[in-house]
C-alpha cells in the first residue's frame, strides 16, 4: 500500500515530522517497506528557457537549441522532440545528469556535427509519466534556473506499507491514518462524506443482486458530466503511487479505492442496456476486460452484468466495452461488497491481480457502501459537473456487530504491559471501538472496518501495539539447574541424520511440490480421489504425491535438459497415501543418473566411466539406514522389487513381511522413457515411519569390546548351486555355522556354465574367522569349515566345488 506523506495529512492533523511518521507505522504493525524522496531523483533538472531552436543543417529531425539554464551562458544543445521551439520553457539536465526514465547519465556530445552539452527532457524521461512525445512545457511564466521538483511540487516522500491479511481497512489512507491518530500522532479529521443532492430524480436504471456473492449493490446515475483529463494534483497523486491517470472518471474511482479502501467502477450508462447488478456467471459467457484481454466466466464466479451481456467480473475487474472514455457524457456509479473469499476464488481462477481484488478479498468495510457512492458522486460533481439522480440499491449488508467481553487484566497476562483502564479506553476509542461498562470487564463493540477482531486476544493485540512493542517488557528465562531435555522428536532426528548420511555419499538435496499430475500419481501408487486438490493451483500439480520420486525424476529431466546428465539427487520429505492422519508418511528418497555414482561423475582418463546400476543405490540405502541404527545385514533383503523398479533389478528391504523398511532399485525403462532421461536410474525409497523405535539406553555402561590380539584366519569356499537360489541365503548359514569365530563372510566370484552343470551357478565365498583366546590349531580350523560346509548345503541344497 503506498501513499505520500502530503496524501496522509488530508486525513491526520499533524505536525511530526516524516521520521516520526514512519517510525511509528512501523511500531503500530504497518510495516514500512520502502521510502522514496520523488524529488531526490529529479534534483539536479532545472527549469531554462529555449532562447533559440533552428533546424539542424544535417539533420531533418534534429534542432540546434540554446539553452538559458540560469547559469549567465546560453547552452548547446541537440534536441528532437517536435515541440522544441524558440521561447518554449522545459526542463533541463546538464551534462553528468542521470536520466531515469532512459537509465543513462547524460554526456557531452557531437550530433551530426553539432556540439550538445545537454538534454531537454520529456515526462517519460523523468518517470513522471508514459509521454515521450515530446519535451516538458511550462507556463510562460515559469522561473528559469529553478530545481524542477521544487517548481513541480515533487519533493514528495512516498511510503509503501506492507499490509497483513487481516487489516484490509488499512488498504486506503484514512485508515492508516486512524492509527496513527490513535498512537498519538495527531487528530483524525472528519471524513466530510455528506450526501449530493438527487437533482436529476429517481434513476432510470434499476440495480439487483444475487445475495450469495454480492450482498448490497447501489448504483447512481449522473447525467452531462463533462470527462477529460484529471487535476493536476488527482495526476500527482496517483502518478507517486505507481498509477497512470487515464481520465477524470477512472481517476476519481482509483483515488476512492486507495483513499478510503473502497473499490467501485464507473460505466459509460449509455452503453448499458436495462438494469444493472450483479449475479452469478454463466456457462460459456466471457467480457473484455480493461487489460485488453477476453476472460471466460464460470457459474462459480460473480459478475456485473446488465440485462444483455457480462459488463465486468465482480470485485476483480470491468470491462472495456462500457469503460468511461474523453466521450462519455452519463455515467452509471457501482459501489457494492462481496464475499471476500468469492473474490479471491474468482481472481486464483482467472489469474487476475487488480487493486480491486486486493482490498475486496482483504474484507472492504460492510458499512462504506453509501459514503463510497456518495463521495465517488460529489468528486464527479466536482470535478466533471453533472446531475446526479437517487441512489438505488439492492440488498443489505450489515457489520457483524461483534461485542467482546474484555477483562483488563489479560493485557498484564499475556503482554506483561501494565496499562491504566482510562488508557484502555481511550486508545480503543481513537481506533474506533466502542467501549462501555465498569470494573474489571468492559464490553467492547467492534467497528465495522475491523472483521479481524473477534476475542479479547484481539483486543489486547489492539492496545499493545499502539501502545508500541517496545515497551513490552523484557523477561530473561529462568536459567535450568539441570541439562534440558531433548527437544527433537524422533522423526525429527530422523529426518536430520538421512540428510546428512546422503548428502556426504556426495547426493545433492532438492525440495520438490508435494503435488504432482494424476497420471503420475496413478504411475506411483496413488491417485485416489480423496488425494485430489479441491483447487488446484496448476493442472499438472492436481494430486497429493504417493512418492517422492516423481519430483526427483522431474529434476534430473530439467538438469540433463540443460546438459548436466549424471545428478545425483535426495529428498527427505512426505508421502500421502489416504486422507487419514496415518496416510502421511516420511519417505526418505535418492536417485543416481548416468554416471553419478559415489566416486563421481564424467569421464576420467585412467578407463571409461561406469553407468550407475542397482547396486549403487542398494548402498546409498545401506549407508542411510545405517546411520540410522539399522544393520542391512540383520534384516531381509528380498528380490521384490517396487512396481516403479526394473523387473529383476530391484529389491525390498523388510523386517518381515508387513513390515517394509524400503526398497532400491534400478527405474524401470517405461519411466526413463516418460521422464526423457538418458541411461539408467538407480533409485531407493526409505520408509522413516516404519523404522523400529531405538531402544532405550541401558542403565549400566557395557564394557568396551577390546581388538582381539591374534591372527585372524580366511578361508575360500566355492559352492555350486541352483541357479534361482539367492546368495543371501549362503551368506547367512555361513555367518550362523559358528557365531564365536565367523566375523565376516563375502562373496567374491559368482561363475556358471558348462563346467558347473545346466541350471547350476558356482558362488565363491571368503569366510574370517577371528579367535579371541588363542591360536588355531589346524584341526580347530577344519571344524569349524565342516561346520560351515554343512550349514550352507542344508540351507541352500548347494555342495562344496571339488
Amino acid at each position: 500500500m503506498k501513499f505520500t506523506i502530503s496524501w496522509l495529512k488530508d486525513h491526520l492533523e499533524t505536525t511530526a515530522s516524516n521520521d516520526k511518521i514512519i517510525e511509528t507505522l512501523t511500531m503500530v504493525g504497518l510495516e514500512v517497506e520502502e521510502v522514496t524522496d520523488t524529488g531526490a531523483a529529479l534534483k539536479n533538472f532545472v527549469t531554462a528557457h529555449v532562447v533559440s531552436a533552428e533546424q539542424h543543417p544535417n539533420a531533418d529531425k534534429l534542432r540546434v537549441c540554446k539553452v538559458d539554464a540560469g547559469t549567465g551562458e546560453l547552452i548547446d544543445v541537440v534536441c528532437g522532440a517536435p515541440n522544441a521551439r524558440t521561447g518554449l520553457k522545459s526542463v533541463f539536465a546538464f551534462a553528468g545528469t542521470y536520466i531515469p526514465g532512459k537509465d543513462i547519465t547524460i554526456g557531452k556530445g557531437n550530433i551530426r556535427g553539432q556540439v550538445s552539452n545537454g538534454m531537454l527532457c520529456s515526462n517519460a524521461e523523468l518517470e513522471l509519466s508514459d509521454d515521450h512525445d515530446g519535451i516538458i512545457e511550462l507556463p510562460e511564466d515559469a522561473p528559469i534556473g529553478v530545481p524542477y521538483p521544487d517548481y513541480a511540487g515533487l519533493d514528495e516522500v512516498v511510503i509503501d506499507v506492507g499490509l497483513t491479511p487481516n487489516r484490509g481497512d488499512c488498504a486506503g489512507v484514512r485508515g492508516i491514518a486512524r492509527d496513527l491518530a490513535a498512537a498519538g500522532l495527531g487528530k483524525l479529521k472528519d471524513d466530510g462524506i455528506v450526501p449530493v443532492p438527487a437533482v436529476a430524480g429517481p434513476s432510470p436504471i434499476s440495480v439487483f443482486v444475487d445475495g450469495e456473492i454480492c450482498k448490497m449493490f447501489a448504483g447512481r446515475l449522473v447525467k452531462n458530466v463533462k470527462n477529460g483529463p484529471s487535476p493536476q494534483w488527482l495526476q500527482d497523486r496517483l502518478r507517486a503511487v505507481g498509477l497512470r491517470p487515464i481520465n477524470a472518471l477512472v481517476d476519481i474511482t482509483n483515488f476512492v479505492s486507495l483513499d478510503r479502501a473502497r473499490p467501485l467502477h464507473v460505466f459509460d450508462a449509455d452503453k448499458l442496456e436495462g438494469n444493472v447488478g450483479a449475479r452469478l456467471g454463466r456457462a460459456g459467457e466471457s467480457f473484455v476486460a480493461l487489460d485488453g484481454k477476453t476472460y471466460q466466466v464460470d457459474e462459480t464466479m460473480c459478475v456485473i452484468a446488465d440485462d444483455a451481456k457480462v459488463l465486468g467480473l465482480a470485485g476483480v475487474m470491468g470491462g472495456e466495452d462500457t469503460g468511461s472514455t474523453e466521450t462519455t457524457t452519463n455515467v452509471f456509479i457501482e459501489c457494492a461488497w462481496f464475499e471476500p473469499t468469492a473474490i479471491a476464488a474468482a481472481g486464483r481462477k482467472t489469474g487476475i491481480n487488480s487493486d480491486a481484488r486486493y482490498r475486496f478479498e482483504r474484507t472492504v468495510d460492510p458499512e462504506s457502501v453509501m459514503p463510497g457512492i456518495e463521495l465517488a458522486t460529489r468528486l464527479v460533481m466536482e470535478l466533471c459537473g453533472g446531475e446526479p439522480a437517487e441512489v438505488t440499491v439492492a440488498g443489505k449488508v450489515e457489520a457483524p456487530g461483534t461485542v467482546v467481553d474484555f477483562p483488563l487484566s489479560e493485557i498484564e497476562r499475556l503482554t506483561g504491559l501494565k496499562v491504566e483502564a482510562s488508557e484502555v479506553e481511550a486508545i480503543l476509542g481513537r481506533l474506533g471501538f466502542k467501549v462501555s461498562g465498569s470494573g474489571e470487564t468492559r464490553q467492547v463493540v467492534v467497528p465495522s472496518w475491523r472483521p479481524d477482531v473477534t476475542m479479547k486476544a484481539d483486543l489486547v493485540e489492539e492496545v499493545m501495539r499502539i501502545i508500541g512493542v517496545d515497551n513490552v517488557p523484557v523477561t530473561p528465562l529462568p536459567r535450568l539447574s539441570g541439562v534440558a531435555p531433548k527437544m527433537l522428536t524422533t522423526i525429527q532426528n530422523r529426518r536430520r541424520i538421512t540428510r546428512r548420511a546422503l548428502a556426504a555419499r556426495g547426493m545433492d538435496e532438492a525440495v520438490t511440490w508435494s503435488f504432482i499430475s494424476t497420471e503420475l500419481a496413478e504411475i506411483f501408487g496413488g491417485g485416489k480421489p480423496e488425494l485430489r486438490l479441491a483447487n488446484a493451483i496448476a493442472s499438472d500439480m492436481t494430486d497429493m504425491r504417493p512418492s517422492l520420486l516423481p519430483g526427483l525424476l522431474a529434476g534430473a529431466a530439467r538438469n540433463a535438459n540443460r546438459g548436466l546428465n549424471d545428478v545425483a539427487l535426495f529428498e527427505v520429505g512426505q508421502v500421502f497415501f489416504s486422507d487419514a492422519p496415518e496416510g502421511q508418511r516420511t519417505h526418505a528418497t535418492g536417485i543416481r543418473t548416468g554416471t553419478a555414482g559415489l566416486a563421481g561423475a564424467g569421464r576420467h582418463w585412467q578407463g571409461k566411466a561406469e553407468k550407475v546400476g542397482v547396486y549403487d543405490a542398494k548402498a546409498d540405502l545401506a549407508a542411510a539406514l545405517d546411520a540410522l541404527g539399522v544393520d542391512i545385514d540383520k534384516v531381509q533383503v528380498v528380490s521384490e522389487p517396487a512396481d516403479w523398479s526394473h523387473p529383476g533389478r530391484g529389491g525390498r528391504v523388510q523386517l518381515g513381511p508387513k513390515v517394509i523398511l524400503g526398497w532400491f532399485g534400478e527405474l524401470h525403462p517405461a519411466l526413463v522413457d516418460k521422464f526423457d532421461l538418458d541411461g539408467p536410474v538407480a533409485a531407493f525409497e526409505i520408509d522413516l515411519d516404519a523404522l523400529p523405535e531405538p531402544r532405550k539406553k541401558a542403565t549400566r555402561a557395557k564394557p568396551a569390546i577390546g581388538l582381539s590380539p591374534f591372527q585372524p584366519v580366511k578361508r575360500d569356499f566355492a559352492f555350486v548351486l541352483d541357479a534361482d537360489v539367492e546368495a543371501a541365503g549362503l551368506l547367512r548359514a555361513a555367518k550362523g555355522a559358528d557365531k564365536a569365530l565367523v566375523t565376516d563372510v563375502s562373496i567374491f566370484d559368482v561363475f556358471a556354465g558348462a563346467h558347473v552343470g545346466e541350471g547350476k551357478k558356482s558362488v565363491a565365498i571368503e569366510v574370517t574367522l577371528q579367535p579371541k583366546d588363542k591360536t588355531l590349531t589346524d584341526e580347530e580350523i577344519e571344524a569349524v569349515s565342516g561346520k560351515i560346509v554343512a550349514a550352507v548345503e542344508k540351507a541352500t541344497g548347494g555342495t562344496l566345488r571339488g
